[in-house]
C-alpha cells in the first residue's frame, strides 16, 4: 500500500482511527476525517508517527457539501483517491417506540446517507482515474442478524449492505469495471461503541462474545484495499461469523438467548450524546472490553454462557428441522437397506 492515498471517515476513534493508523503503517497517505477537530489531530499525529502522511480534515459525513470538500482536499493534496473507507457510524440502544424521532433520524444520516455520500464523492474522482475501491464497515449485526433493542442501528447496517450490492452492479453496467466496492461485517467489536452510542433501554448492554480488536477489523479493511482491483464482496473478520452467514436462523435464536439470559440482565445503562462527536475516552481506538487480569475469569463466563445458548437453543432448532424451519438441507447419505448398509447420495 505504499503511496496509495486511502480516504478514512470516523478516523477520530475505533475501527476508523484504527485504519487509518494501520494504512500509515503500511506507507499510504491517510486523509483522516470526523466531526471532532481536535481527536482528529491526535489520530493524524499517530498516523504521522508510524511513517505515513496524513491530512485530518474535520468532516460531517450527513453533510453532501462537507463530504465534497473532502474529496477535494485529498484530491488537492496527494493528487487522487485509491481507497475510501467508510467507517463512521453512531448508535442507539433502546426500545423501537421509545427512541427519538430526531435521534433515529441522526443515525440513518451518519450510517447510511453518510456512506453514500462518500461513496458519490468517491467513485467520482476514481471514474476519473479508472480504478479504486470503496470500503464501507457494515456489521453482522445488521448484514445478517439482528438483536433487541437495537432495530435502528441494524437497519442502517442492512441498509449499507443492500447499498452496496446494487452498486457493484450498477458500475458493472456503466463499465467502471476497476472500481470496486467491499463491505467488511465485522462481529463484536472492542470500540467505544456502547460509551458513545444513546442508551434508552435502561439496561447496560455490551457486544456478543467474541470480542475483536479494532486492529483486526483494519486489517481486513487494509487486505480488501490492496485486493481491490478484484471484484468486491462481503468479508467477515472472525471464524465467530460464518455460522451467521451459513445458519441465520439457528443463530438469530442464539443471539435472542444470549441477550435475554445474560447480556440484558444488567439494568441502569447509561450511553452518550448521540448528537456530539466523539472526545476523551470516546475518540480512542478501544473500549476497554478487552484483556485485564480478568481475562480468563471472562472467557470462562462467555464459555459457560455460550453452553447456555446452546441448551436452549438446539432443542428448538430440532424441532424446526423437524419442520423444515432452518432452511433447505443440504444433500446428504441416505442409508439403503438393500445395499448392505452403504449410503447413495440424495436430497433429504
Amino acid at each position: 500500500m505504499r503511496d496509495a492515498v486511502i480516504v478514512v471517515t470516523g478516523a477520530s476513534s475505533g475501527i476508523g482511527r484504527a485504519t487509518a493508523v494501520e494504512c500509515a503503517r503500511r506507507g499510504a497517505r491517510v486523509v483522516l476525517a470526523a466531526r471532532s477537530g481536535a481527536a482528529l489531530q491526535q489520530a493524524a499525529g499517530e498516523c504521522r508517527a508510524r511513517g505515513g502522511e496524513a491530512l485530518a480534515v474535520p468532516t460531517d459525513v450527513s453533510d453532501e457539501q462537507a463530504v465534497r470538500r473532502l474529496a477535494a482536499a485529498a484530491v488537492g493534496r496527494f493528487g487522487r483517491i485509491d481507497g475510501w473507507v467508510n467507517a463512521a457510524g453512531v448508535g442507539i440502544l433502546g426500545r423501537f417506540d421509545q427512541v427519538p424521532a430526531r435521534e433515529l433520524r441522526h443515525l440513518l444520516d451518519v450510517n447510511v446517507i453518510g456512506a453514500v455520500n462518500g461513496a458519490r464523492a468517491a467513485v467520482a474522482v476514481m471514474r476519473h482515474q479508472g480504478r479504486g475501491v470503496v470500503i464501507d464497515v457494515s456489521s453482522l449485526l445488521g448484514g445478517r442478524v439482528t438483536a433487541p433493542y437495537m432495530g435502528g442501528y441494524a437497519m442502517s447496517k442492512a441498509a449499507l449492505c443492500t447499498f452496496d450490492e446494487a452498486l457493484r452492479e450498477e458500475l458493472r453496467l456503466a463499465g467502471d469495471r476497476g472500481i470496486s466496492v467491499c463491505t467488511v461485517l465485522p462481529t463484536g467489536v472492542d470500540t467505544p461503541f456502547f460509551r458513545h452510542a444513546a442508551n434508552r433501554s435502561g439496561r447496560a448492554l455490551r457486544s456478543l462474545p467474541p470480542v475483536a480488536t479494532p486492529e483486526r477489523i483494519a486489517r481486513a479493511v487494509v487486505r480488501a484495499a490492496r485486493r481491490f482491483f478484484l471484484p468486491g464482496a462481503r468479508r467477515s473478520v472472525r471464524p465467530a461469523a460464518r455460522p451467521r452467514m451459513s445458519a441465520p436462523a439457528l443463530v438469530r435464536r442464539a443471539v435472542f438467548v444470549a441477550h435475554r439470559q445474560g447480556l440484558l440482565r444488567r439494568r441502569g445503562g447509561r450511553g452518550g450524546r448521540l448528537l456530539d462527536a466523539p472526545a476523551g475516552r470516546s475518540a480512542a481506538v478501544h473500549g476497554g472490553r478487552r484483556g485485564g487480569p480478568r481475562t480468563a475469569a471472562r472467557r470462562a463466563v462467555g464459555a459457560a454462557a455460550g453452553l447456555a445458548v446452546l441448551r436452549a437453543v438446539l432443542p428448538r432448532c430440532r424441532k424446526a428441522v423437524g419442520r423444515g424451519g432452518v432452511g433447505r438441507a443440504r444433500p446428504g447419505r441416505r442409508r439403503d437397506p438393500g445395499r448392505g448398509g452403504r449410503g447413495q447420495r440424495g436430497r433429504q
